[in-house]
């Protein structure tokens, strides 16, 4: 678990890049109500960017380390079998990979908006925890928006609220 962890670490250091500037609390509202909805973060808003050459690569080597003890595998399986279903078997493991490749930049870029929602939540809200609270700052978003409340005067009303809530 530790391993997996780590690896993980070196994943989004190396396929990231994040800006030192810190996230602006009206983003940090928008960022939290659309990834509790379960909607992409623009990650501008977060002030990361996606190094995609360096995702290709990092994919193309977890690929690797899967793909060809399967392919040692397979290949005794299929020298005797007819080349039909090695042609088939060809076409889902390129079609895998392809959609693979989707699924694995789905997941880098949920895993770095969490971390930069967390870390910022942890600067605009330090007295209070993110597990418990980000659906409430989420609905009282939502009242900043249906209310109509000027920009300026967001972060008073959600601490009201929060300490009224809690």
């Amino acid at each position: 678990m530790k391993f997996l962890e780590s690896l993980k670490e070196k994943i989004l250091k190396h396929t990231f890049t994040v800006s030192e500037q810190p996230v602006l609390y009206k983003d940090l509202l928008r960022a939290n109500a659309l990834y509790n909805e379960g909607m992409h973060v623009d990650p501008a808003i977060l002030n990361f960017r996606l190094i995609l050459s360096n995702a290709y690569l990092i994919y193309a080597l977890i690929c690797a380390a899967i793909l060809i003890p399967i392919i040692a595998v397979a290949h005794v399986v299929f020298v005797n079998v007819d080349f039909h279903i090695s042609i088939l078997g060809t076409i889902f493991a390129t079609s895998s990979v392809f959609v693979g490749f989707h699924i694995f930049q789905e997941w880098l870029r949920d895993t770095m908006t969490l971390r930069l929602i967390k870390r910022a939540w942890k600067l605009h809200f330090p007295h209070f925890s993110y597990e418990k609270n980000n659906h409430k700052v989420e609905a009282i978003y939502h009242e900043l928006i249906k209310k109509e409340i000027p920009k300026k005067e967001w972060e008073r009303y959600v601490l009201d609220r929060l300490s009224n809530l809690t």
